[in-house]
């Protein structure tokens, strides 16, 4: 094989949700996406989430159940903020739209370890966290035994 190839990287994520409507206010609503397109056909909605033109994140509304940890599939979808104070910005707003959080407040992703962020619940019980790399640095680690995305 000759040809070059490079490093890959995500590129957007799909998510399986139960009620499209519902989904879009929260995603767009507490987390600030913009609806890039949507579709309808034959019943079949989807929708595309993306920041600043670039795609991001497509819900597809073809879900009977809530998100269950012991299926196979997703684990937990992270987000990267900008910084500390963005993360700390999110958690407000999501308080005060009473989102279902995994742990109570910033936490590090582990024992002495400067990242770490918040982790919470889409309507359909989806895990998802909003992190850094630096700035959680004496954040509490709610297990000490296993990293904080992995059991909550």
């Amino acid at each position: 094989m000759t040809t070059v190839i490079s490093k890959l990287r995500t590129g957007h994520v799909g998510l399986n949700v139960t009620d499209l409507d519902r989904s879009l206010a929260f995603y767009r609503g507490a987390l600030g996406f913009e609806t890039l397109g949507e579709g309808a056909a034959e019943g079949r909605r989807h929708a595309f989430l993306g920041q600043d033109g670039e795609l991001v994140l497509t819900l597809w509304e073809q879900a009977a159940d809530r998100y269950s940890p012991a299926a196979a599939g997703l684990h937990h979808l992270a987000l990267t903020a900008g910084g500390i104070e963005e993360v700390r910005a999110y958690e407000e707003r999501l308080r005060d739209l009473g989102v279902d959080f995994a742990h109570e407040g910033i936490v590090a992703h582990g024992e002495g370890a400067t990242s770490g962020g918040i982790f919470f619940h889409d309507p359909d019980g989806i895990r998802l966290e909003i992190s850094v790399p630096t700035g959680a640095q004496g954040a509490p680690v709610p297990t000490e035994s296993a990293p904080t995305c992995g059991f909550f």
